[in-house]
């Protein structure tokens, strides 16, 4: 590769959700990844065990980034609740997040005799306990 080339090459960012421990060389994880010349497999190793101590299925957004020599890092999202609910922050959610969520959960079988206010009420008292600060 030429230095104009080199230059010009870029880390890539690959931004996937996968869920724990259940990353495979399949779609969405090995064509993203193989259109990059990373070896999805080495990938799929690494991240199965970085997420083995959640539970297993759990949503994990994960952000890959690909370098021009073909190597990656990775970070997930929140790796666990926090230590000191109520005092230590990890993230911060909108209220009009918590109500759309609050309308999707609404929906279902043992949620749909709750009022739309008291479903919003446990999401918010959820994230307390996650460490997540709900913000107007």
């Amino acid at each position: 590769m030429s230095k104009a080339a080199a230059a010009k090459a870029r880390d890539q960012v690959v931004r996937l959700l996968i869920g724990a421990g259940k990353a495979a060389p399949t779609p969405p994880v090995g064509p993203a990844l193989g259109a990059r010349g990373v070896k999805s497999m080495d990938f799929c190793k690494e991240f199965n065990a970085k997420t083995a101590g959640i539970e297993p299925g759990t949503p994990v957004p994960t952000l890959i980034t690909v370098r021009p020599d073909r190597t990656f890092s990775f970070t997930t999202g929140i790796e666990k609740g926090s230590a000191k609910p109520g005092h230590e922050t990890l993230a911060t959610i909108s209220l009009k997040h918590v109500y759309e969520i609050a309308k999707i959960k609404a929906s279902d079988d043992q949620m749909k005799h709750l009022p739309l206010e008291s479903v919003a009420r446990m999401i918010v008292g959820s994230a307390r306990s996650l460490g997540v600060q709900v913000v107007p």
